[in-house]
């Protein structure tokens, strides 16, 4: 494994133990000098320019055959193999329990079908998640709790996607429980979204959209803190200057590859992943999650 990636897991592992009660009320961003810690990732995530680049799995693993989306032991399987960070989405049941889910209904990806929110938890135990495939597994829709618990004990990094049923501070919440600020980045897709994740959550690095200069002036314009930030710049290249200007900053910087553009390395070949390296891209969100590794040098 090489040394930046080493380093990631070597702060996250040695970071000091936090002083909260649990279920204790949200803190604002006035109380993280009294009550809490940065989170880990914080100083871990900070732009270097020598680090060595990482990968961001998309929904926790997608088109690996057995192995469905937003599954804990597609999680699992992935990382036996790659040092990776996890994107996962979080949605609610009926009965209020967050659960890992992309889809609004079950019927993509599970034997179920009609929305999530019209069955509780116990009721959805009665499906299974199937892969990309169509290949039914025996694998059930997992608590997010028990992902951040496993995440937690692993070293295994979340990027925490939260779906429109959702509230933020219901996940911030689960991540103060578990105790696992340490391995959990906030996903955010506006300032306002950005802004209430802050707020609540001052000590969490967060993900935030910063696909143009104008995306980027805001976030600068804002209380957000840089060392708070990584930078997702889009699903498409930007001018280099951009990358450059938030380096600049400190932030690192995240590229969709998820779609197109690895789908362009597919047809064209891997060494693409470096060739967008070498333009400025430090974290890589990609549905190719081990081709990408291997070309970038960064499998275990």
């Amino acid at each position: 494994m090489r040394l930046s990636i080493i380093l990631v897991f070597f702060v996250l592992f040695s970071c000091k133990d936090k002083t909260k009660e649990p279920n204790q009320s949200l803190p604002t961003k006035e109380a993280v000098g009294s009550t809490l810690s940065p989170s880990a990732l914080i100083k871990a995530f900070q732009y270097q320019p020598q680090a060595s680049p990482l990968i961001s799995v998309h929904r926790g693993g997608v088109g690996l055959a057995n192995y469905p989306e937003n599954c804990l032991e597609t999680i699992k399987y992935v990382n036996d193999s790659i040092a990776a960070v996890f994107e996962i989405d979080v949605a609610k049941t009926k009965d209020g329990i967050l659960v890992l889910m992309h889809d609004h209904t079950l019927d993509r990806t599970t034997t179920g079908t009609d929305k999530l929110t019209n069955y509780t938890f116990n009721e959805l135990q009665a499906f299974y998640l199937i892969d990309d495939f169509g290949t039914r597994t025996n694998f059930r829709i997992p608590k997010f709790t028990e992902v951040l618990k496993w995440s937690k004990a692993n070293n295994a990094i979340l990027t925490i996607d939260i779906k429109k049923s959702v509230d933020v501070a219901e996940v911030i919440q689960a991540i103060r429980e578990n105790n696992a600020e340490d391995i959990s980045i906030i996903i955010t897709y506006d300032m306002e979204q950005a802004n209430k994740a802050y707020q609540l959550a001052p000590d969490l690095l967060l993900s935030v959209s910063a696909r143009n200069q104008q995306e980027l002036n805001w976030l600068l314009e804002s209380e957000i803190p840089t060392h708070n930030m990584i930078a997702f710049t889009g699903t498409i290249l930007s001018d280099t200057t951009l990358y450059n200007k938030l380096h600049k900053k400190g932030i690192k910087t995240m590229l969709g590859t998820l779609g197109n553009l690895d789908k362009q390395a597919e047809t064209k070949g891997d060494s693409l992943y470096l060739k967008w390296q070498k333009l400025g891209i430090d974290v890589f969100a990609t549905d190719r999650p081990f081709e990408a590794a291997n070309a970038l040098n960064i499998l275990k």
